[in-house]
């Protein structure tokens, strides 16, 4: 596998020298009294407030330094399709406390269902007619302190809503799924989902939103795809980006410290695929396969760790499960890595759940604490299902840069 079939001036020796200069100046600017840390804490937990289970988790950090986690809540079943609602709980102490959940999508009319389904689930109980779907939140924390949150229903309809209060209450949903209609002639999808995870504000100020795209007609030329949409007015209109990975799933976005935009995603292969824009929407890099990024089938964080100190620049976090077994029951051992070359090679890797584990996002403090939100299990599982999998919790790590490197 080749993972350098694109040009780029990460490759120059002496941009490769500058980053080692930068990396180790970086290190040495840690707090020489910082210790290492870890703790955990579960935000939430299956089979409580009434829903079956709690999955696809997403989080942020605000302008004000306050925390958004955020979730699907599947309440009637866990099924990917039935009666789900977007759950939001907010932290502004680092995340030592956290409010109750909040029911924040979607306030606007129920809308019908999907009636396009793959045919691995046709004829699975995904909920009456009567149910909604409601999902893949990806929130964006802009530098203005407004908070923007893309999600949608049915896998059909995109919608887009804002909060000027960090989260306490938000907009009425305005629909977007006019952007996505604008790719049909390359792909007349039949399903599409935001993320999921969290989208960014790119340092000129736009804000970008990975999507996946699909159809479920076996004889398309092209079945499913990754892309983005994307707004230059603070979310009043959007456009779609180019598609960036055909044959893409479950995206994720960072910008680089060179003002580039990484998209990594998930994939059919044993490992992740990633492409590079300058601008964040267009005129994507070949797709290439990152040696070090092990792919389960599984959705992915990623994160920008900024300088601290002085040290300008950044380094790039990520979070999945380090396996390439592809069943739902093999999904564990959520790894932590980081990349010091913009995401070509992932050389520190750094186990944060030692068994069942799934779908991550991240996150960074003002302070350098990193957040990793993700699925994680119990063996034996507490509540016997049709299938082992490791959805029982969704889980809060905070964890800083030397717990990491050591």
């Amino acid at each position: 596998m080749h993972r350098n079939r694109f040009i780029n001036p990460w490759n120059s020796i002496w941009t490769l020298c500058l980053l080692g200069f930068v990396w180790g100046n970086f290190q040495n600017s840690l707090q020489a009294g910082e210790e290492p840390f870890l703790n955990k804490q579960v935000l939430f937990e299956e089979k409580t407030n009434g829903y079956s289970v709690y999955r696809i988790p997403g989080i942020v950090v605000t302008a004000k330094d306050t925390i958004l986690a955020y979730c699907e809540a599947r309440k009637l079943r866990e099924a990917d399709r039935g009666e789900i609602e977007i759950h939001l709980r907010r932290s502004t102490d680092g995340g030592k406390t956290f409010s109750p959940a909040q029911h924040v999508a979607h306030m606007g009319p129920r809308l019908p269902r999907n009636p396009h389904m793959p045919k691995s689930k046709r004829g699975k109980d995904m909920g009456g007619p009567e149910e909604q779907t409601v999902n893949n939140p990806m929130a964006i924390a802009g530098k203005d302190g407004l908070v923007h949150m893309v999600y949608c229903v049915e896998y059909a309809r995109a919608f887009h809503m804002v909060s000027k209060d960090d989260g306490l209450s938000w907009s009425d949903p305005t629909e977007i799924t006019y952007a996505l209609d604008h790719l049909r002639s390359e792909l007349d999808w039949q399903a599409i989902a935001s993320g999921p995870g969290h989208a960014i504000e790119l340092n000129n100020g736009r804000l970008i939103v990975p999507f996946w795209l699909a159809t479920y007609e076996e004889n398309a030329p092209l079945r499913k795809a990754a892309g983005l949409i994307f707004s230059d007015d603070k979310g009043v209109t959007w456009e779609a980006g180019d598609l960036a990975i055909r044959e893409g799933g479950e995206p994720n976005v960072v910008q680089l410290a060179d003002g580039r935009v990484l998209m990594t995603s998930r994939s059919s292969q044993q490992r992740r695929l990633a492409s590079y824009s300058e601008n964040g929407a267009t005129n994507w890099s070949k797709p290439h396969l990152v040696e070090d990024l092990l792919e389960p089938g599984c959705m992915a964080g990623v994160v920008a760790y900024p300088g601290r100190d002085g040290i300008s620049g950044s380094v790039l976090l990520f979070s999945n499960p380090h396996t390439t077994k592809r069943k739902h029951s093999g999904r564990q051992n959520v790894t932590i890595k980081l990349s010091r070359d913009g995401g070509l090679t992932w050389p520190l890797q750094k186990l944060l759940e030692n068994g069942p584990s799934a779908y991550s996002d991240l996150a960074v403090l003002a302070d350098g604490t990193i957040l990793c939100f993700y699925e994680s299990g119990e063996t034996p599982p507490k509540i016997k299902r049709n299938r082992d999998w490791a959805y029982a919790n969704i889980t809060l790590a905070r964890f800083n840069l030397k717990w990491l490197t050591q």
